[in-house]
């Protein structure tokens, strides 16, 4: 009996020493693949900043994916390689975080995500997939602390081998806890992987009870479509949902440390561009904003300011006194709603033709006096109508552009026009949601907000300050073109505009993630919600238009997913 155990514990030695061996070497190409990416990096910064636009651009991109791949090398450090498998015909393919190869270009290492890895997490005794033997490797740093073995057809040969079960499953499921998520790539049993490695294509529910590793499911399975379709979701980004900040401290380094940046992670308080909330609203209150009521109200509430004068109205332009028929407005109002277009855009149409016809109306009324009126004093006379005070103030009253901020507070702050909107609803239901304009905006907000901006559309306001930014600018370009074309003495050689252009144009390049935390409407290629269950109506409806049907949304939850309405334009009059 002891001679069995010193024999058995020999074979163990030996073997912990030969994976040893083979940790070290992949530690050490990874160790070189990252110093010769450092370099090269190195030597893409330091190339001359000279040339065209285009030759700037390709190298501000070379600098992104060698500073991606450096980034991308550090986090798979720990645990760089877990498992090997054995073919039946005695070869070895070890398993990790990310793929290596050697000098020569043969596999050392291979990605946990190829198609070649998957036999590691689905080969069973009944079914073995042509694999003799899985092996489980634990790490601390770098260094082996202990294999553990599963033979799918034993020989004489494995007499010495540690043969185990599911031996590594039971050890994650055991390890002491730690504050952030274990690392479970290692250990993903057969029904996990083939969720993980499920075709791109409609709704994804992973459904289970609590401590199921939901969760890590669906984040691997991020991390696989990352992998495997790499090309579709780098242009559109991965958009990662939890319910919490305190959730996402748990999961952010989880997507990197399997080898993938450039994941968005977000709360549903950080949903809207702008905003920032943990604030929460009590549970009534709450209830209520998430109904899909609230998507009715607002779009009344839109619809609300919409609305033509009651009695008609005296505008002066030019010491001309011009009375405005309620129609007249009327007619404007119903062919911008026609667009079906978002409110604030729609009310270029409505100014459009509220222009057109103030302008024919007084034109009318100009030549009853017995004024000659032409072409260009019809232009003259709608400019003069476009400038007047009271054609600004008779228009705003119509059709006021507004941003979703505001109409939100209105709602909010004003009780009786929020009553003239719910006749229906009892006093105790609007009393929930009754605060002062300069309350700070909830989670349970946040939806609203981004249903009020797709009703809403662009502010013009906001648009003509961008406008202006840009404006001054591009001024401020222009100069600085000018003063570096009579330094450098080229002086005809190239203009101050195309010079400029250049400025304009050398901005920092935006990875997908970066650009879609700050546009509302980005429509990303995947998105995964972890505990979907406890989303509102309202939550899952903003979700929808972040991930159209079209695309293929992950929900780690156990709540079906209704089907997806199309994407929604502004309201129309059959709406009110």
């Amino acid at each position: 009996m002891t001679t069995d155990s010193s024999t058995a514990h020999a074979g163990m030695a030996r073997e912990l020493d030969r994976e040893q061996a083979y940790l070290s070497l992949l530690y050490a190409r990874l160790d070189a693949v990252k110093a010769e990416a450092a370099r090269e990096l190195d030597r893409v910064r330091l190339a001359p900043v000279g040339g065209t636009h285009q030759n700037r651009s390709e190298r501000d991109a070379m600098a992104r994916i060698f500073e991606d791949r450096i980034a991308q090398l550090r986090e798979v450090d720990d645990r760089l390689a877990f498992g090997r498998l054995e073919t039946e015909e005695g070869d070895l393919r070890y398993i990790g975080r990310i793929g290596l190869r050697d000098a020569d270009l043969q596999p050392l290492l291979l990605d946990w995500r190829v198609p070649q890895a998957s036999a590691f997490y689905q080969a069973t005794a009944a079914q073995p997939l042509g694999i003799r033997a899985r092996r489980h490797l634990s790490t601390e740093g770098r260094a082996v602390t202990r294999i553990e073995d599963e033979v799918f057809g034993a020989t004489a040969d494995d007499s010495d081998r540690p043969l185990t079960g599911e031996s590594a499953l039971m050890a994650a499921l055991t390890a002491q806890r730690t504050g952030r998520m274990q690392d479970i790539v290692g250990t993903i049993q057969a029904e996990q992987d083939r969720i993980i490695r499920s075709d791109l294509r409609g709704v994804l529910v992973v459904q289970g009870g609590p401590g199921t590793g939901k969760t890590a499911v669906a984040l691997h399975r991020a991390a696989y479509l990352l992998y495997t379709f790499r090309e579709r979701l780098s242009s559109s980004g991965l958009l990662v949902v939890g319910p919490s900040r305190s959730f996402l401290q748990y999961i952010e380094q989880v997507l990197p440390s399997l080898g993938e940046t450039g994941v968005v992670l977000s709360s549903v308080g950080q949903l809207y561009p702008g905003h920032d909330t943990q604030e929460e609203d009590p549970p009534a209150t709450a209830a209520l904003k998430g109904s899909l009521r609230m998507a009715e109200l607002l779009k009344r509430a839109v619809l609300a300011r919409q609305v033509p004068p009651a009695e008609p109205h005296t505008i002066e332009v030019n010491g001309e006194r011009l009375v405005v028929e309620p129609e007249l407005i009327a007619r404007a109002i119903r062919r911008a709603q026609d667009t079906r277009k978002p409110h604030n855009e729609a009310r270029v149409t409505f100014v459009s033709h509220a222009l057109s016809a103030l302008t024919a109306a007084l034109a009318s009324q100009l030549r009853e006096d017995g004024d000659t009126l032409e072409d260009d004093d019809l232009r003259m006379l709608r400019e003069d109508l476009r400038s007047s005070e009271d054609v600004r103030v008779l228009l705003n009253t119509a059709w006021l552009p507004m941003s979703p901020e505001k109409l939100l507070g209105d709602l909010y702050s004003r009780p009786s026009w929020l009553a003239s909107l719910t006749p229906t609803w009892p006093e105790s239901r609007r009393g929930l949601l009754a605060r002062r304009r300069d309350a700070p905006f909830t989670v349970s907000d946040v939806p609203l907000l981004d249903e009020a901006a797709e009703l809403l559309g662009d502010a013009p306001s906001a648009s003509g300050a961008q406008e202006a930014a840009a404006r001054r600018q591009r001024q401020l370009d222009l100069e600085n073109a000018e003063n570096a074309i009579r330094n450098m003495g080229v002086e005809g050689m190239v203009s101050a505009e195309a010079l400029a252009d250049n400025f304009a144009a050398s901005g920092p390049r935006l990875t997908a993630a970066e650009r879609a935390v700050t546009d509302r409407t980005w429509t990303y290629g995947h998105v995964v919600v972890d505990e979907a269950q406890e989303l509102s109506p309202m939550q899952w409806r903003l979700l929808r238009r972040r991930a159209p049907c079209a695309r293929s949304p992950s929900w780690a939850t156990s709540r079906r997913r209704a089907r997806c309405p199309p994407r929604r334009t502004g309201p129309t009059r059959s709406s009110r």
